[in-house]
């Protein structure tokens, strides 16, 4: 081997911590193992060096604090104003004369948008500041969601809902990318969750809230108000956003394009098994309402107190189970085992559930609730799978187009449920679907998707040590 080759095989080899990438000098204090993210196993709790790391990490987790808190309220505010407009439709049908297949153009403009645009902003947080795209598409947002309480008639609230979307496709991508360039895995399990409760309580906030806003003021006040005050989180983020991102990089490859990232077994995986849970999200969104109302016969006022109680079950549960997860990889379980297992169990309790809150004539409240835990534990890994998988430098595309593919169980789904509830005259086959893509989802976190560790990307680094090795 030439001396180049050599040099290049001894920087690949160089010994790292697969899961921190610490460096040599620290790896070999610890006797060879990991420290599970900067925090020292228990026979090495002595170690000043390891001690170091670990209130090294405990101090940067409270100093992203309030980050994690601004972007667990842009979701918040992202889910308040894309569901406004449900809300406002029998007001905007009165006041607009809008036809039945008009309002339905409206509610899918959305999501024309927010779909396409999953699969182009993936690679523009990888190759900018997300920081700084995040904060772009939250002002494009806000202010789309003011003007469409000013705009008159359908075409300009139509070119309103379009710019939505393109707004708030930002939020998702840019979001996992942010979590994965600041935090270890140990610290994404509980952060994830809060980004997940997060976008559920700004559904909820949002039909709530919102209505009942908009039937004392009118729809145009609410839309105004809600879209100009969002502005005040910009100046907020711009103090607290997060400074010179830690990102954790590796002796694995950086930076693979997508054909790459196409060809990997696990990210068709994450992506069916995110389809899987949006179904399931969706279908809870749209339909528990009148589930609720026309199955089971509730007011509207019984049907909003249950229809909250599940929705803060779901929250409850998504930040819980990203908490224990984090808590179970620092006492030393691998990844994998933790994150794949916290998938399986929340899809089949939610399939479970699910089919005994259809087949159960009185007592469905308890295997709703059930449903709603099942489906806030599936949240986190959303998140924190790909964070993992592709590593902090191709988060953004590898999430952009799994969530891109995902939601277009968000187009399938409501459409669906509906030709199944009017063709059969009950819920009960529309569960039964729901119920059946939770069992895939099982199958697509644990048997597709692989071991949940950073892909060993080949990058022209790569090329060079094959290069040199030839010409020895």
């Amino acid at each position: 081997m030439t001396d180049r080759a050599n040099f290049l095989a001894a920087r690949r080899s160089r010994q790292t911590c697969p899961d921190t990438y610490l460096p040599e000098k620290l790896y070999k204090r610890t006797n060879g193992r990991c420290l599970q993210n900067g925090i020292a196993e228990e026979q090495n709790a002595k170690d000043p060096i390891a001690m170091s790391v670990g209130q090294n990490d405990s101090r940067h987790a409270a100093r992203f604090a309030p980050a994690l808190l601004l972007l667990a309220l842009s979701f918040v505010i992202n889910y308040i104003d894309r569901g406004n407009i449900s809300v406002a439709a029998p007001l905007l049908k009165t006041e607009l004369h809008l036809s039945a297949s008009q309002l339905g153009i409206l509610f899918a403009a959305f999501f024309s948008t927010y779909t396409a645009m999953q699969f182009v902003v993936g690679w523009v947080v990888d190759r900018f500041d997300a920081n700084r795209v995040l904060a772009a598409g939250f002002l494009l947002w806000s202010m789309a969601t003011a003007a469409t309480g000013m705009v008159r008639g359908f075409a300009l609230l139509l070119a309103m809902r379009f710019t939505l979307g393109i707004g708030e496709s930002v939020a998702m991508p840019s979001g996992s990318k942010i979590l994965a360039c600041n935090l270890p895995e140990h610290r994404r399990g509980f952060a994830s969750g809060a980004m997940m409760a997060a976008l559920r309580c700004g559904n909820a906030i949002g039909t709530l809230g919102a209505g009942l806003l908009m039937a004392r003021f009118g729809w145009r006040p609410v839309f105004i108000t809600i879209g100009l005050a969002s502005l005040l989180w910009l100046p907020a983020w711009a103090k607290w956003m997060p400074r010179g991102n830690r990102e954790l990089k590796t002796a694995l490859g950086s930076k693979p394009g997508l054909p790459t990232i196409l060809r990997q077994r696990s990210f068709w995986g994450t992506s069916a098994g995110h389809f899987s849970a949006n179904y399931l999200f969706y279908f809870m969104i749209t339909w528990l309402p009148s589930y609720l109302v026309f199955e089971r016969h509730l007011s509207m006022a019984s049907m909003s107190a249950v229809a909250g109680l599940y929705y803060s079950v779901d929250s409850g549960s998504a930040i819980a189970a990203g908490w224990l997860q984090d808590v179970s990889i620092r006492h030393g379980y691998s990844p994998t085992l933790v994150r794949k297992s916290a998938m399986a169990v929340g899809f089949s309790l939610a399939a479970i559930a699910i089919v005994g809150c259809a087949a159960s004539s009185h007592s469905y409240l308890p295997w709703l609730l059930t449903a709603g835990l099942g489906c806030g534990m599936t949240g986190p890994g959303l998140f924190t799978f790909p964070q993992t998988l592709a590593g902090a430098d191709a988060v953004g595309r590898w999430y952009g187009w799994q969530n891109g593919f995902a939601n277009f169980a968000g187009i399938l789904g409501p459409v669906l449920t509906g030709f199944v509830v009017e063709r059969t005259g009950n819920f009960l086959g529309a569960f039964v679907i729901t119920a059946a893509l939770c069992v895939a989802g099982v199958v697509a976190w644990v048997f597709v998707v692989g071991r949940v560790e950073q892909v060993r990307w080949k990058t022209r680094h790569d090329a060079e040590i094959l290069s040199a090795n030839a010409q020895a």
